[in-house]
């Protein structure tokens, strides 16, 4: 899980395995599996780099990056 910032100020803590894109619109939006779209003021390298200190901790990201070369997020 990864605590971000909504748009208005309020935080919240998200699910980082439900990411499927972010974006910079110029606002930061995360777009879930499910096509929900989130605006966050985190930015895009922010939102990244807590996604893969997320995948990091539980195990995911270096099995990601051993099977691909490179990890994707």
């Amino acid at each position: 899980m990864i605590k971000l910032t909504r748009i208005n100020g309020k935080s919240l803590t998200l699910n980082a395995c439900l990411i499927e894109q972010v974006e910079s619109l110029p606002d930061t939006t995360i777009t879930l599996l499910s096509g929900k779209k989130l605006i966050v003021r985190d930015t895009e390298e922010e939102v990244t780099q807590k996604t893969v200190a997320f995948l990091k901790s539980i195990g995911l990201y270096a099995t990601m990056n051993d099977r691909e070369g490179n990890a994707s997020v």
